[in-house]
């Protein structure tokens, strides 16, 4: 007889808190997990600002250090910033206030809209969130458990001695997690159960009451956290005193007041004004509205909490100036809100529609520099740990170069069943690891294993999961025409799991070329002090569409897009106007729905005029793009000379 979820559950408390001990005890060690910078977001989405590189310098020479924005499974994120790197300290007792809205339901529809000129197109989840989603809920409740419980353990290392975390939840897993929350935090540090009550449409269920609540369960770290009290204003007069069921008085002055029972049988004046100013203590039942799709503030995301929920839990949570975070930020409201109330914030989340999001948002906002950032070279570390279950990555390898073709290499000579060739094209085949980013030093590696592994090949294809923003201008670099580089499927873990045979998918998988940018520099002038650079989006090569994630129709409206006009897939650029090779700062912005440089929501503008203070040298421009789909690319634009 199988055990019960609450038979199961110090089991998986003791797993997760074990799993949980093996990130914090590799904090210090070769392999520890780090942060990588992909981009500076200096926000400024308008074409003609002359004072972009002095924003940069004001805020360079600051020494607090830029909120920052990270894509990848916040398990990764945690570790990387408990650890800190040479660029920012460990972060261990440093977080003020963390919340979080995991995801509570697993039957919740995780698909992508995107509309596109003339269409509109589903995609299903990403490669990294598939693994996420299956490794959440491939046994139920159980599994989420599993799935939480280490994480709130990192978080718990990361907040002070006087934060809190604030778990929003509902039915389906609220008091299971509860449990987790006593066990971790300690019983004796639960603060509230506090129920946000939403209004809906009215609905008469058959056997129970319309569901109407969900529930955000606050937890401190210790006996004395930062609690600042919330007072929410009356909206009239009138309000107050038909709540209190009050008899309005007037003094002699005119001054109006109720009668207030004041204990012990004494009543005292309270003046309307006064009240009117003080407002009421908020209690722990909260009547805000959910948002819907037509509010000023709504972003599209399914998931997204009203600015007025995150902004009571913020400013009664953590002092301004301190450090807020959210590691499951889906539209990236707690950022949003954290900025505009003065606070300094960290949030990540697995899914790219999600970053995506929350960076377009921030840039409208005109949100203070803050830093985009991965998990260094291993994005897709999570898929390890789910295929660890059935295979180990050797063998995977070894699945990936079948379905490509090509037999496998000797165990000898095939650096852990990595290498293959195709016979008839004298072909070497390099199958790369779901956690290694494949960059330009991938790539001379593979050249060099051309002319080394087993007397030399003609030719050497590099297959990859994961690759670099530069890995366009890499290839470029290299001028090798015996040098291929293929995607992997991003899907096809998830077709390798629904099949027993892999011959099978052979006929079903493609690998496909990578996506490419296309873009120059037309001018560069000066006038006085300053130059004006124009530069120019030229072409967008999308990977094929097999490589996506997409249902056959929806695959081929895509075909059609790509084929009338590639440039509408692209979903936000960035310029850096001196870029130095190391950190991309992009000082200007343009993406889909921002109307201020064209007025066309679906498209970005494709030339854009940057004016910065005049450099004597040559410059070496930087753009990078980010295609409807979340792929990244870049292209360098090298000794920019002056007209």
């Amino acid at each position: 007889m199988s055990k019960s979820l609450l038979e199961m559950l110090p089991g998986i408390v003791t797993e997760g808190k074990r799993r949980a001990s093996q990130y914090l005890e590799q904090l210090e060690g070769r392999n520890r997990v780090t942060l990588q910078t992909r981009e500076l977001v200096i926000p400024n989405k308008t074409v003609s600002d002359d004072d972009l590189f002095r924003q940069l310098r004001r805020d360079e020479a600051n020494s607090e250090l830029p909120n920052q924005l990270i894509y990848g499974d916040n398990l990764l994120a945690m570790a990387a910033l408990l650890a800190g790197d040479s660029d920012r300290p460990p972060m261990r007792g440093k977080i003020d206030l963390i919340y979080i809205d995991p995801p509570f339901d697993s039957k919740a529809d995780y698909r992508t809209k995107i509309t596109l000129p003339g269409t509109t197109i589903d995609q299903k989840p990403t490669v990294l969130e598939q693994f996420a989603y299956s490794d959440t809920w491939s046994d139920g409740t159980a599994s989420y458990l599993a799935m939480i419980t280490p994480r709130l353990v990192l978080m718990k290392e990361l907040l002070s001695e006087s934060g809190s975390i604030w778990v929003h939840l509902d039915w389906h897993v609220g008091h299971y997690v509860k449990l987790v929350l006593d066990e971790i935090f300690g019983k004796e540090n639960f603060r509230n159960e506090i129920t946000w009550h939403y209004s809906g449409w009215n609905k008469q269920l058959k056997s129970s009451f319309e569901r109407r609540h969900d529930v955000i369960l606050y937890y401190s770290k210790g006996d004395n956290p930062y609690f600042a009290s919330f007072f929410e204003r009356w909206e009239s007069k009138e309000e107050y005193v038909k709540k209190r069921k009050q008899k309005v008085h007037t003094d002699e002055s005119g001054r109006e007041y109720v009668l207030s029972d004041a204990g012990g049988g004494q009543r005292i004046k309270r003046y309307l004004d006064e009240v009117m100013q003080e407002g009421v203590v908020v209690d722990d039942v909260w009547h805000l509205d959910k948002l819907n799709n037509s509010a000023s503030e709504s972003v599209g995301y399914a998931t997204q909490k009203p600015v007025a929920l995150l902004s009571r839990i913020i400013q009664a949570g953590s002092p301004e100036g301190g450090i807020v975070a959210d590691f499951f930020s889906g539209s990236g409201t707690t950022a949003a809100t954290a900025e505009r109330l003065g606070r300094r914030w960290i949030v990540s989340d697995i899914g790219k529609p999600s970053v995506m999001i929350t960076r377009k948002r921030l840039i409208d906002d005109d949100a203070r520099p803050f830093a985009y950032e991965a998990i260094g070279d291993y994005q897709v570390e999570q898929a390890k740990s789910v295929l660890g279950r059935k295979f180990k990555v050797g063998h995977l390898a070894q699945v990936v170069l079948r379905l490509f073709g090509a037999v496998p290499l000797p165990p000898e000579i095939s650096q852990g069943g990595a290498l293959g060739r195709i016979p008839d094209e004298k072909a070497l085949v390099i199958a790369t690891s779901p956690n290694a980013l494949v960059t330009g030093s991938t790539l001379r590696r593979a050249q060099q294993a051309r002319v080394s592994v087993m007397g030399g090949f003609d030719k050497v294809y590099v297959l990859g999961w994961n690759f670099a923003d530069s890995i366009g201008h890499d290839i470029d670099a290299l001028q090798d025409d015996r040098l291929e580089v293929r995607v992997i499927p991003p899907d096809l873990l998830d077709r390798i799991s629904k099949n027993s045979s892999v011959d099978k998918l052979a006929d079903d998988v493609r690998f496909s070329t990578l996506q490419y940018l296309s873009a120059s520099v037309v001018s560069r002038v000066h006038s006085g002090n300053d130059e004006t650079l124009t530069i120019s989006l030229n072409n967008y090569v999308l990977l094929s569409p097999d490589a996506i994630n997409l249902d056959e129709k929806s695959r081929e409206l895509l075909l059609d897009v790509m084929n009338r006009e590639p440039l509408a897939l692209l979903e936000y650029w960035a310029i850096d106007p001196d870029y130095d090779g190391r950190v991309f700062r992009s000082v200007w912005q343009d993406y889909r729905g921002n109307t201020e440089n064209d007025g066309d929501e679906l498209r970005v503008i494709t030339k854009a005029e940057v004016t910065v203070p005049i450099k004597r040298a040559s410059r070496r421009v930087c753009v990078r793009a980010v295609d409807v789909f979340g792929f990244e690319s870049e292209v360098i634009i090298e000794n920019v000379v002056m007209n």
